[in-house]
């Protein structure tokens, strides 16, 4: 009798509340917006939180949460660690389970700004200083804060602390940022309502920056920041012209339906409702509070499966300025550090204003698996460091993931980023709709050392890159020694820049080692394929067509590569631009189509000249056949002179997620 009471005992773990949990190892725990987190977890009698589900499975060695539907307003981001290992955390089968790092906006009343009907409200926390946001969601949509201008760019007028005859690559004046410049008459207005509260973002190279302003003199028409910028406002290469920006969360601008303006000061959110939208039938206005909503550190066999996670702010401060490229500075909604064998999976993650997933320092074995990522501040997955050694990413898998609609602050980030990181595998992905590259491999200028080696790129769809936005960016970018690297069954359409450089493939500074092969890249701005520099790489058996301004383009430093058994198709701009003239590279077997009939000419030469270099000895002029390639089919018709040469035909129709 005395053991089976000790029994019934160790059956009734207690973990604090003062209240009994009588669950055994074998069971699950459940979550409901209706628990309680004094209850005992069981499908009758759910808990309320995911922190307190984690707590009692860690003192109950319980590996199995479920979370049934419902939206669930997180405190603090939910935290896994070590002894977090092996736990399974899943939304309830077919139930819509919401984890959201925000806070209802609550208090909206009537008001009147500017002519106009508003909705304002004090938000307490704001006017006391403890919180601040410049993201708001209505309806699950994102509203966006008052701009000047409503389209389009304003330009400096005149930058004065600066000499203007230095020149990209030539010295490093360009790396110089600029805290104040003149602006154009009535561009800015030093009488703006609280003028601390306004930021000017500059768009430049392929870097913006976001600078609040600390002064503005009229008179002189003297715009002064609370700090510089991250290069010299310029936009292109030469010190001319100057940079465009744009301004936010200006109170006076306050007059286009579904904008809005928080005042720090008085702590007032006024948002001048759309069309059909009444207080009485607006379900929920959002702004988020926390930066990060679930963390894993140092754990193993962790799986979060089915979840929504949304409303995260950025987790930079008004403080700090934009990265130097690719956003790479800013957090994820979700963060881990030291995350072994863990799966992301079935996860939608939406409205933040950072990335979506990090996988930082340590991460190994991690897949991400048919997530839905969107409506991002940055950008969709990050993998790896900047910085090379220590504990490195390796060996992650992101497959069959949506991954979309992403910059909406920090304009120069990308789809997917891979750091100083091996052996990842990026695959079956839909990435579209950045203002930068899609996929970017490699964190090292020249030929450094570097730890992003035996990468594999394939079968994704990237698409809708650059926008117009930003320069110097691609479909799909390197960076720095990448042996081992293989890109390879991409289809890339339709990347487009402001000033430069809108490339499908892009082996910048110091690629070397990497293959690409059998992609179709087509509808770029500035070229197909572009080698800024690097040494022993391999582009066989692509696809380029339909560039507008030129389709294979070299860089100005000598770099080696291989260039056989591709198809270049066009009908305007130059096949080979800019720099042909050194010696380091070879082609061959290679078919060239001018759809316009005029005659290719290579690098200023006749195909005779060129083959005197000994190039493309075995290549061909001609008509490769595509079924329908100005909609996007680069299929052959039979009788294709490409197989003469070599080409394999391309198969895409498993290109992008699977079912």
């Amino acid at each position: 009798m005395r053991r089976i009471a000790i029994l019934a005992v160790a059956a009734c773990h207690c973990v604090g509340h003062g209240a009994a949990t009588p669950v055994s190892r074998e069971t699950t725990l459940y979550v409901a917006t209706s628990g309680d987190d004094r209850a005992a977890g069981t499908m009758g009698a759910p808990l309320a939180t995911l922190a307190r589900a984690r707590d009692v499975a860690r003192s109950l060695h319980v590996k199995d949460v479920v979370v049934r539907g419902g939206t669930y307003f997180l405190a603090a981001p939910l935290v896994l660690s070590r002894e977090d290992s092996g736990l399974s955390i899943n939304a309830s089968p077919n139930e819509r389970v919401v984890l959201s790092g925000g806070v209802r906006i609550t208090g909206l009343a009537q008001s009147e700004v500017n002519g106009r009907r508003t909705w304002a409200t004090v938000v307490p926390d704001v006017k006391e200083g403890r919180w601040w946001f410049r993201e708001l969601f209505v309806n699950g949509q994102r509203r966006a804060r008052t701009r000047i201008p409503k389209e389009g760019y304003f330009h400096p007028a005149e930058l004065p602390d600066v000499n203007p005859s230095g020149s990209f690559g030539k010295d490093s004046s360009w790396l110089e940022g600029q805290k104040r410049f003149r602006f154009a008459p009535g561009d800015l207005n030093g009488s703006w309502t609280n003028l601390g509260d306004v930021e000017v973002v500059a768009l430049h190279f392929w870097i913006d920056s976001r600078m609040p302003i600390a002064s503005v003199d009229d008179k002189e028409r003297l715009v002064t920041f609370t700090r510089a910028s991250g290069f010299r406002l310029t936009e292109k290469f030469e010190a001319t012209p100057l940079a465009r920006y744009y301004v936010e969360n200006v109170a006076e601008a306050l007059d286009t339906p579904g904008q809005w303006y928080l005042n720090r000061a008085t702590g007032v959110l006024t948002y001048l409702p759309r069309p059909g939208e009444e207080l009485a039938t607006t379900t929920e206005i959002i702004a988020p509070r926390l930066a990060q909503l679930v963390r894993l550190e140092d754990v193993d066999h962790v799986r979060l499966r089915g979840l929504e996670l949304r409303h995260a702010e950025s987790n930079r401060g008004r403080s700090e300025i934009g990265a130097l490229q690719a956003a790479v500075d800013v957090g994820g909604a979700i963060s881990a550090s030291g995350a072994r064998d863990s799966t992301f999976e079935d996860l939608t993650i939406a409205n933040v204003g950072s990335w979506g997933i990090q996988l930082g320092a340590g991460c190994e074995r991690d897949r991400i698996v048919r997530c839905d990522i969107g409506d991002l501040g940055a950008g969709g997955i990050r993998i790896g460091e900047e910085k090379l050694g220590g504990a490195d990413a390796d060996h992650d898998a992101i497959t069959d993931c949506h991954i979309h609609d992403g910059g909406h602050i920090y304009r120069s980030a990308v789809g997917v980023w891979i750091g100083q990181s091996a052996g990842n595998l990026i695959a079956h992905n839909h990435v579209h709709d950045f203002d930068y590259s899609g996929i970017s491999v490699g964190w090292t200028w020249g030929y450094k050392a570097s730890g992003a080696k035996e990468n594999v790129i394939e079968k994704n769809h990237v698409h809708d890159v650059g926008r117009g936005v930003l320069s110097d960016l691609a479909g799909i970018y390197t960076l720095g020694p990448s042996p081992g690297t293989v890109i390879r069954n991409n289809v890339i359409h339709d990347v487009s820049d402001h000033a430069y450089g809108g490339w499908g493939i892009y082996f910048d500074e110091g690629t070397t080692g990497v293959v690409a092969e059998r992609n179709v890249v087509f509808r770029t701005q500035s070229g197909g394929f572009f080698q800024n520099y690097g040494e022993h790489n391999v582009v066989a058996n692509n696809v380029f067509a339909l560039s507008r301004e030129g389709q294979l383009v070299r860089g100005e430093e000598v770099g080696s590569i291989s260039f056989e058994r591709n198809i270049v198709y066009f009908r305007e701009g130059e096949l080979l631009a800019w720099n042909w003239t050194s010696d380091g590279f070879a082609f061959d077997r290679n078919v060239y189509w001018n759809a316009s009939g005029r005659e290719p000419a290579f690098a200023g030469a006749t195909l005779a000249d060129w083959r005197r270099r000994g190039m493309d000895l075995h290549s061909i002029i001609a008509d490769p056949l595509f079924v329908d390639p100005e909609h996007g089919d680069f299929s052959l018709r039979a009788g294709s002179p490409a197989r003469g040469v070599g080409f394999e035909p391309i198969d895409v129709r498993d290109v992008g997620p699977r079912r």
